[in-house]
C-alpha cells in the first residue's frame, strides 16, 4: 500500500535518484478517543525516514501556522517532500483558531515560545494538538511557573531555536510531553537527536524527561472512558512531575 511508495519514492527517491519532489501529504493524527484506527498516522515511523535533510515532517498547532508552513514550503528553493500530521478536532476548537491577521503578516515559526510566562520552573517542550489540552489545563490549575513551547517542525528539528528557548528558563525542569504512548510519536526522535552520546545536538546540561502514555502495542485504546482517564492522568503527570 501506502507504506511502500513512502519507503521505495517519497523517503529515498533523491539519494537513490538524483530524483527531486515537492509532494505535501497531510495525514489526520490526534488521540481523540476514536480509537487505535483513527487515532495515529505513525509519526515515529516518518521520523525514522529522515536522514540528509530528505523531507520535511511538520505537525502545525494552528491554521495560521499550516498556511505559512505551506507558503515556506513552496518558496523553498530545496525541493524535498513534505509530511504533515494534525488532527480532525481543531477543525472546530475555538482555542485554535487564528486571527486574520495571522494569515497576512508573518511567517513560518519553527518554534513557538510562550511569553505568557518568566523565568519558569518547568519548561514544557510539545507537539501538535496537545498544546492546547495543555494551555487548558494550567488555565485551570491557574498555575503560573510553567511554560509550554511548541515545537512545530519535527524535521529538520529546529534544536538552535529550542535552546534558545531552553536559554530563557535556565532553572526550569525540562519535559517532553506527547499524548502518543512512550514507544510511538515523536519522543524517540527527540531522544536521539538531543543526545551527544547518539551523535546529536543537546539542548544544554540537561536533559528531557518524558510525560507519556505507557508504551502499548496498539496506537490507541478503543475505549472512549479510558482514552479519558489515560488523558487526564497525562496532564496530571505533565504539571506535577
Amino acid at each position: 500500500g501506502a507504506q511502500t511508495v513512502v519507503d521505495e519514492f517519497i523517503s529515498s527517491a533523491l539519494q537513490k535518484w538524483g530524483e527531486r519532489s515537492s509532494v505535501v501529504l497531510l495525514l489526520p493524527h490526534g488521540y481523540e478517543g476514536q480509537g487505535p484506527d483513527h487515532s495515529s498516522a505513525r509519526i515515529e515511523r516518518y521520523l525514522q525516514l529522515c536522514a540528509e535533510n530528505n523531507m520535511t515532517v511538520a505537525q502545525p498547532s494552528s491554521p495560521a501556522s499550516y498556511f505559512h508552513l505551506l507558503r515556506w514550503h513552496i518558496a523553498n528553493p530545496t525541493r524535498r517532500p513534505m509530511i504533515v500530521f494534525t488532527p480532525k478536532s481543531m477543525l472546530r476548537l475555538r482555542a485554535a483558531a487564528s486571527q486574520l491577521s495571522d494569515f497576512t503578516s508573518g511567517t513560518f515559526r519553527p518554534v513557538i515560545g510562550d511569553d505568557k510566562v518568566a523565568n519558569a520552573t518547568r519548561l514544557i517542550f510539545c507537539s501538535g494538538k496537545i498544546y492546547h489540552d495543555l494551555v487548558a489545563e494550567r488555565e485551570k490549575l491557574g498555575e503560573h511557573s510553567t511554560a509550554i513551547v511548541r515545537v512545530e517542525l519535527l524535521y529538520p528539528l529546529p534544536i538552535d531555536q529550542m535552546r534558545e528557548e531552553a536559554a530563557k528558563h535556565p532553572n526550569a525542569t525540562l519535559l517532553w510531553v506527547q499524548d502518543e504512548p512512550a514507544n510511538q510519536g515523536p519522543w524517540s526522535h527527540i531522544a536521539l537527536r538531543t543526545s551527544e552520546a547518539h551523535g546529536g545536538r543537546a539542548i544544554d546540561s540537561r536533559i528531557f524527561r518524558l510525560v507519556s502514555r505507557r508504551s502499548t502495542a496498539s496506537p490507541a485504546t478503543g475505549s472512549h472512558h479510558l482514552h479519558e482517564e489515560e488523558m487526564k492522568a497525562l496532564l496530571q503527570e505533565a504539571f506535577t512531575r
